[in-house]
């Protein structure tokens, strides 16, 4: 049965008064997959290890399932870890790092064998229980550390950066793979990344930390199209950010951002004056060529020239000069036919208001 979890505002204080988390509060849901996102010394994986037991919160309290666990010992919470770096002990071999936490709890030879090969089964590793980590490829070393943890039967497993050494193709193979085992097992998995399409594309939801603090949690398709904060929308892929004055003379909410370009606001924008600032993806820009009479009576509309063109594969970004002076991402999707604008042409941008998404300062 996996567990519950919640932090309730956990703080970790080292010497010299550094606070490498901050009053963090959340609650991880049993059976959930969520991630801790954020840069580097952004608190995540000291997160991750006062959640395993291996650092003690210097203020706050962890519980699972509630019950206190804040000063209990590491080997005594019911959990299994998986490392960036595998931490395969490499003069065994792999039957024996699996079996390694099944000796530690005294099981008997046959029911570890019975276990170790179920284990290596789920994992695709079966045949090769008699090799040693030295003689396995990056991916198969993975695995072998993730039966090592799932052997267990542990009611949450806990993941630090465990992909990070690999390749992109295997790392997106093992994404898939992990989030499948995770599933099947009904584990509670708390997973630590930098990566932000790793954590949109395994989480349920997503805990966005920067600072020490939590700056927003929510489901992939919540962080990714309504970020609340400025960093959120800047971390989580790319994005456009305006900041202007409110105009309150106008008929319909606008945003005065400077050199006489005013952006419509959604009509969920809160009412008011002052300064305010607006996030919009590249994806919901409209693009066409200057003087298409449709794009130009569009409910928001701008010219620009191309600056320049990336070519992704699936999609082209295009960074745009506007006419007001400012600079824009507009992407298309490749759907075979997309038209492909070269630097120098004039374009025309249209977008809807309701993609405008206010940020908090």
């Amino acid at each position: 049965m996996s567990a519950a979890i919640e932090i309730a505002g956990v703080s970790k204080i080292y010497d010299g008064g550094v606070r490498a988390v901050d009053a963090v509060a959340m609650e991880i849901r049993q059976g959930e997959f969520f991630s801790l996102l954020g840069p580097s010394g952004c608190g995540k994986t000291t997160t991750l290890r006062m959640i395993a037991g291996f650092d003690t919160p210097s203020i706050g309290a962890i519980r699972v399932d509630g019950a206190d666990i804040t000063h209990v010992p590491a080997h005594k919470r019911d959990m299994a870890m998986v490392f960036q770096n595998y931490a395969l002990f490499p003069h065994r071999t792999v039957a024996e790092n699996v079996a390694f936490g099944l000796r530690m709890r005294g099981l008997e030879k046959q029911a570890i064998a019975r276990k170790v090969k179920a284990a290596l089964a789920m994992v695709e590793l079966s045949g090769l229980e008699d090799r040693y980590p030295g003689q396995l490829s990056g991916g198969q070393q993975q695995r072998v550390a993730l039966a090592r943890a799932i052997v267990i039967e542990p009611r949450v497993l806990l993941c630090d950066e465990p992909l990070g050494a690999l390749d992109k193709k295997l790392r997106q193979q093992m994404q898939f793979e992990l989030k499948q085992l995770q599933k099947s097992l009904g584990l509670t998995l708390v997973f630590v990344t930098h990566d932000q399409e790793e954590a949109l594309a395994m989480s349920d939801r997503i805990a966005v930390m920067n600072g020490g603090r939590v700056e927003q949690i929510g489901t992939p398709v919540e962080i990714y199209d309504r970020p609340e904060t400025r960093f959120v929308a800047d971390f989580i892929g790319d994005t456009n950010i305006f900041r202007g004055e409110r105009v309150t003379s106008a008929t319909v909410p606008s945003l005065a951002v400077g050199n006489g370009l005013t952006l419509t606001l959604p009509s969920s924008a809160p009412i008011g004056t002052g300064v305010l600032s607006v996030a919009l993806r590249p994806e919901k820009i409209g693009l066409s060529p200057a003087g298409d009479a449709g794009r130009a009576t569009a409910e928001a509309c701008a010219r620009g020239v191309i600056e320049s063109t990336n070519f992704l594969g699936g999609a082209v970004l295009y960074r745009i000069a506007l006419e007001s002076g400012h600079h824009i991402l507009a992407q298309q999707p490749n759907a075979g036919a997309v038209r492909l604008f070269a630097p120098g042409n004039t374009v025309m941008l249209d977008w809807k208001p309701a993609d405008l998404v206010v940020l908090k300062d």
